[in-house]
Parts: C-alpha cells; sequence; structure tokens
C-alpha cells in the first residue's frame, strides 16, 4: 500500500469509530415511547405505537404515490374507525440552518387509515412527534428515524480536514478551453545599441546578470571624437543577449538585449469557430500544463489574423514577480466567455452521491445530513443549487467524501 494513503485511512477509519446514528429524542413525560431500531411493526408494515389499549400504526406509503404518512388506529387489537381519531405528525428535520425545519402533517378519514396532509419529503431523516386523541383521550409518542445521518466529534472533523460554509449566491461562468505558451512582453524587451559608431571599450555585464534602469552596460569609444562614452540600460530587466566585447568596433547593430519579466504573455491558440466568443477584457485562469503555477489575467488582444495552422492567437498578461512563468512554457487556459448569476451555488467538492440522489451533506453542531438536491448550471469549481437547500446552510465544502463513507459504515438505513 501507498506511504501517501495510510493517513487519510487512518482519518476514516478514526471518523467510523466516532460516527453513530443521533439518539432518539426522549418522549414527554408521561407519554408512550416508539421502539428503538428493532421497532415493532403493525400488519401494514408500519411503526406500531402503542399507549395503554389504543395503538397506532404510522406508515410511509410510496407505492406508486409520492410518499404520505398513513396512520391506522386501532383499539385492543381491533380497527377504529379513522374519522373517530384525530391526529397530526411533526417531523424535526436537520437542514443547516439554526434550529433545523419542522413539517407538520394534519390528516383526514380515508378508506380504513388516515391520510397525511402533504409529501413526505425525502430525505426520511427526522426526529418524529406523533399525537392521537381518541374518545377523549390523548396520546403522543416520540421517537427518531434517520437515515444518511451521522455524528462526527467537532476534534475528529478537524483533524479529517472537513471544511463546512454557507450556501450563497454566487456566478456560474461558462468557460473556454484553450493551450498556449508563456512568451515575453514584447513591450518589456529593448534592444541596446552604440549611439555613436566606434570601438567597445569595456563590457560589465554578461547574459542572465540582472540590471537596473540606467546601470551601465559598457563603454565605447567614438570614432569622430574619440570620446569614450557609457551605453546604460534603458529598462531595469535581465540581460537577455549580448554581442558585444572589449576591441570590437560597433556601430548601428545591437550590443545587448533587456527583458523585464515581471510581466509576461500567455499566448493561446484560439480556433476560428471560437473566436466570436471571445472579447478584450475578458478573465483568465492560466495554469501551467504540469500544475507548477497558476494565474490569472484579461484577454488583452485577440490577432485577426490567423497562424499557418489557421488558429488565432489571444493574448493574456501575467503577474510574474515571483518568477513562476518561463519562457515557452506550455499552459492550459479557461476563458470565461458568459457569466450568468445563480440564487445558489456550492462548490463541486461539496456534492456526492448516496443512493440514488446528488447530496450535499449539511452540519448542524457535530451532525452530519445527507440533503437531496436538484442541480442546474455548473462551471470548473461551482455548481447551481435549484432545489433541495436553502440560503446560509451549512455545507460541508472539503473531505465529503470522508463524511459519506462514515454515513455508509454507520449503517443508515432506510426503513419505514
Amino acid at each position: 500500500m501507498s506511504r501517501s494513503l495510510i493517513p487519510i485511512l487512518v482519518l476514516a477509519l478514526g471518523l467510523s469509530a466516532c460516527g453513530k446514528p443521533r439518539e432518539p429524542a426522549p418522549a414527554e413525560p408521561g407519554h408512550a415511547h416508539a421502539a428503538g431500531d428493532g421497532f415493532a411493526k403493525g400488519p401494514h408494515g408500519g411503526r406500531l405505537l402503542v399507549s395503554g389499549d389504543f395503538a397506532l400504526e404510522v406508515r410511509i406509503f410510496e407505492d406508486g404515490v409520492p410518499p404520505q404518512f398513513r396512520l391506522y388506529p386501532t383499539l385492543k387489537g381491533r380497527p377504529v374507525l379513522p374519522g373517530e381519531v384525530q391526529a397530526s405528525v411533526v417531523l424535526a428535520r436537520v437542514d443547516g440552518t439554526p434550529g433545523g425545519q419542522r413539517d407538520t402533517h394534519a390528516f383526514t378519514a380515508k378508506d380504513d387509515y388516515l391520510l397525511g396532509s402533504m409529501e413526505v419529503h425525502e430525505p426520511h431523516s427526522f426526529d418524529v412527534e406523533v399525537r392521537a386523541t381518541h374518545a377523549g383521550h390523548n396520546h403522543a409518542w416520540t421517537f427518531a428515524s434517520h437515515e444518511g445521518r451521522v455524528e462526527i466529534a467537532p476534534q475528529m472533523a478537524t483533524a479529517a480536514g472537513v471544511q463546512v460554509a454557507a450556501a450563497a449566491p454566487g456566478t456560474i461562468r461558462e468557460t473556454l478551453l484553450l493551450y498556449g505558451t508563456i512568451r515575453p512582453d514584447a513591450h518589456a524587451q529593448r534592444d541596446v545599441a552604440a549611439r555613436f559608431p566606434g570601438v567597445v571599450r569595456t563590457v560589465e555585464v554578461q547574459v542572465g546578470d540582472r540590471v537596473k534602469a540606467g546601470q551601465r552596460l559598457a563603454t565605447v569609444e567614438s570614432n569622430e571624437s574619440l570620446q569614450v562614452y557609457p551605453i546604460g540600460a534603458p529598462i531595469a530587466g535581465v540581460v537577455t543577449q549580448r554581442h558585444a566585447n572589449p576591441g570590437e568596433a560597433t556601430d548601428a547593430d545591437a550590443l545587448f538585449q533587456i527583458a523585464d519579466f515581471s510581466r509576461v504573455w500567455a499566448e493561446l491558440s484560439v480556433f476560428p469557430r471560437d473566436r466570436a466568443r471571445l472579447s478584450q477584457g475578458q478573465a483568465v485562469e492560466v495554469m501551467a500544463a504540469d500544475g507548477a503555477a497558476r494565474g490569472s489575467g484579461r484577454i488583452g488582444h485577440v490577432s485577426p489574423l490567423g497562424s499557418p495552422n489557421q488558429a488565432l492567437i489571444a493574448r493574456v498578461e501575467l503577474d510574474n514577480g515571483a518568477g513562476q512563468w518561463t519562457q515557452g512554457q506550455f499552459v492550459d487556459a479557461r476563458v470565461a466567455v458568459a457569466e450568468t448569476p445563480a440564487a445558489l451555488v456550492v462548490p463541486l467538492s461539496a456534492l456526492q452521491r448516496f443512493r440514488d440522489w446528488d447530496v450535499v451533506f449539511v452540519s448542524e453542531g457535530d451532525v452530519y445530513q445527507a440533503q437531496p438536491v436538484t442541480l442546474g448550471r455548473r462551471d470548473a469549481s461551482h455548481v447551481e443549487v435549484t432545489a433541495g437547500l436553502k440560503p446560509g446552510a451549512r455545507v460541508v465544502i472539503a473531505e465529503s467524501f470522508l463524511v459519506k463513507a462514515d454515513i455508509e459504515k454507520s449503517g443508515a438505513s432506510h426503513d419505514h
């Protein structure tokens, strides 16, 4: 096994050891409790809640219809007419916002059961409070029905690199991927020649030397005046060429070339079919082909003429103060060709697949809950969430795969 994988596996196993489903919420004093994970089932396959001689079977029915609550009341084991019972179910959910979400389901009589007033939305993970009144007697139960949920101690989450942030509005950027190379900024290069023909007397710099503006590079003795005059650097930069040696005659030819590499160009190849999508000022993210350097800039120029292979050149100026870019370096670039505001976005790193859903994991304290979401547009870093998540919900944005692994190891079920 690779040594680099060992710390990740240790963290994953540590998370599994500390992750556990949340304990059922306690019932109100004097109220009956539902059974724990091994709850009793009624004849319709639902959870059987018992209070003295009265019992209520609670089932989430989802065969051919959206999930709905159906309640089956009995007294001393015999069915009770649904119209003789008044009932309600309150579901308390973790949704990543303060206080979570509470759904209240009212019921009406239908056939031999009480039918809930609204759909039981996924995930079917909640703390449940059931109330029923029959023949003047009130009954109440509380129990936990969790799936896709786990608790992770804060110190373990921190050690594993789990990070949480609030979901917020953002911008989806449609990008165009281009390829190119790094070139010196032609506006920051100077050829240095002697002002008057003469003989080179001294040379004071070598190729690769860094010079300041005005620094003396060489001296030349004029043929006409026989005076020795200095040749200075017109700009600060690096000496990239030297064509001067003491004793050589010089006229109008360049003796030195100096380039300022603090800014460089990324010259990107553009196919003619993509030319209409580009314009001056568009934002560009540039990355070295080997991933060693990254930078950003804007398109400053798109050539009107194609190269021999018919590609056009789009030029992006990049800061190179740290010297991360070198001449001839191959780069990849993403050009933002369209920007669309989105009401809610999350990083792609927040997304996971759980059961048949796209999910994010929302957090409330040390509790993490899988939350199904409906997705819209996406770009290289973010995706739009069109349903299933509230603005401001606290979402796991780093190491979400570890939270998923811990939930799967905890044995979360889908048993109603």
